[in-house]
């Protein structure tokens, strides 16, 4: 005899197995500033990044199975590039991009047997605040227009619980890093003290004249920031511990 197992049945099983894979990694921030969008990742490894670039005025944080969001970059900034050279670069947006992650992450979903442990957001920076955009893409395919500010993987609901507490709109960048950072810290329910070398930081910075918005936030520009942050000065080791690399760095 045959063994059958409902389709409803099956996708349930799905999104559980997806849910528990994502929340067994660490958690990432994604909020707006007044200068554009910040992006923080509890993220140990210098070398791999859960924040990277995708284009001009857009970038994407993501959680959960390293090989498969980054599948999922590559293949994100090949179809912008692509895009913008057979079109324009005015044509490629955040919301294009979103939906062309959905489409690949619902077909996963639907038609593999084993789904993708992976969660995302899209960020794109407009010349205004309200001109922002912020796209969660679920493991499923389900594509999510967010406002102000976005929490996924790990204890998420813990995490934006947090978030929601210290955000305040049009907060300057140091305001909008100790959000994050508090929210973070406060991941498995017991606070932690988060250092530079834990965080993987990133922003779409508006102000900038040229078309490439994305810029890192690392060595001492991190340090300054957090120290800022936390209503103190950085001593001078702390000063001198790394390059201010807040240039063009687009990650791996």
């Amino acid at each position: 005899m045959p063994f059958y197992v409902s389709p409803e049945q099956v996708m349930k099983d799905k999104a559980d197995y997806a849910r528990k894979g994502i929340a067994r990694g660490r958690s990432a921030v994604v909020l707006q500033y007044d200068g554009g969008i910040l992006f923080v990742a509890d993220n140990m490894s210098r070398t791999l990044h859960k924040i990277s670039e995708l284009y001009d005025r857009i970038a994407f944080a993501a959680v959960g199975r390293y090989n498969e969001f980054e599948n999922l970059r590559l293949a994100g900034v090949r179809y912008a590039d692509s895009h913008g050279y057979m079109y324009d670069r005015r044509d490629v947006t955040g919301q294009m991009l979103a939906n062309a992650y959905a489409q690949t992450l619902g077909a996963v979903f639907t038609e593999s047997n084993k789904p993708w442990e992976v969660e995302l957001v899209v960020g794109e920076v407009g010349d205004t605040a309200e001109d922002d955009q912020l796209y969660r893409i679920t493991f499923d395919g389900s594509v999510v227009d967010e406002r102000d500010f976005v929490a996924m993987g790990g204890s998420a609901e813990r995490v934006k619980a947090a978030l929601k507490d210290r955000y305040v709109r049009d907060a300057s960048l140091a305001e909008a890093l100790s959000a994050a950072i508090h929210a973070l810290a406060h991941e498995n329910g017991e606070q932690r003290e988060l250092e530079a070398g834990s965080l993987e930081v990133a922003v779409l910075d508006r102000s900038r004249e040229e078309h490439r918005k994305f810029r890192r936030v690392q060595g001492a520009r991190l340090n300054r920031l957090i120290a800022e942050s936390r209503g103190g000065e950085p001593d001078a080791a702390t000063e001198s511990g790394g390059s201010d690399a807040s240039g063009d760095d687009t990650g791996a």
